[in-house]
């Protein structure tokens, strides 16, 4: 059908991804879904309206040619790309730097930076080649893109360039009709959620934080993806509301 809107979902295994692709499929998307696991993507397809429009790939955002394959597979199947969402990331434990692995340092920036920059490219590509023109993309940011936890450098140091990789495609898709936007999320229930006794603070402390539940991410990227492409979210946050980040302690 020619005004079905078509989106890839990066990390849709689980969490933030698998409640976007809820969402976006609740609101008559085509999904194109890639993560590493293929029993919990398809866990994530059966909990989708229309399975019949939801494209699983097995893979891994920081592998070129994962990638190559799951925008081939997209186009091959549904026409055309209307969104990107950047989702798939990695953390790692909040070690001080001096104790911190180059292996461990590589493997943060090989998810969170290199598979956003790989994801974006290959979307841009398709995003100026097809007609009508456009599309856009939505970076999984995160608090830790302005204000670290301790310990934190190589998580911080990837969402600090998500960032700037985020106003630089907002900037040079401007002429071809290409937004982008970067959610930033705070202690939404996920794999990544702080542990029940809490995360080290930047006073010393430990304390247990407030959360929520991802379906209202996944809810907020569907609305940002209903705009029309001469509209853009270039930052959104969304966080729980009892959560440490304006002066985090």
């Amino acid at each position: 059908m020619p005004d079905q809107k078509v989106a890839i979902i990066t990390g849709a295994s689980s969490g933030i991804g698998r409640a976007t692709a809820i969402s976006l499929s609740k609101a008559g998307w085509a999904i194109a879904l890639l993560a590493r696991r293929a029993d919990k993507l398809q866990e994530t397809k059966d909990l989708c309206d229309n399975p019949s429009k939801v494209l699983l790939v097995v893979g891994d955002v920081s592998k070129e040619e994962d990638v190559l394959k799951l925008f081939s597979q997209t186009v091959d199947k549904f026409g055309r790309l209307d969104m990107l969402f950047n989702n798939a990331g990695t953390a790692s434990a909040q070690v001080p730097i001096e104790d911190t692995s180059l292996e461990t340092f590589q493997r943060v920036i090989s998810v969170n930076l290199v598979g956003t920059f790989l994801c974006t490219r290959e979307a841009v590509r398709i995003f100026k080649s097809q007609s009508p023109q456009g599309g856009r993309i939505v970076n999984n940011g995160s608090i830790s893109a302005y204000t670290p936890r301790p310990h934190s450098s190589p998580y911080t140091s990837t969402k600090h360039a998500v960032l700037g990789m985020t106003k630089s495609t907002a900037l040079d898709g401007r002429a071809f009709n290409i937004t982008c936007t970067q959610v930033d999320i705070g202690n939404a229930q996920t794999s990544l959620l702080p542990p029940p006794h809490g995360l080290l603070q930047g006073d010393g402390r430990r304390v247990p934080e407030a959360t929520f539940d991802p379906k209202h991410v996944g809810e907020a990227i569907a609305h940002i993806a209903s705009l029309p492409l001469d509209v853009t979210v270039l930052t959104f946050n969304i966080m729980a509301t009892g959560m440490p980040f304006v002066g985090r302690g």
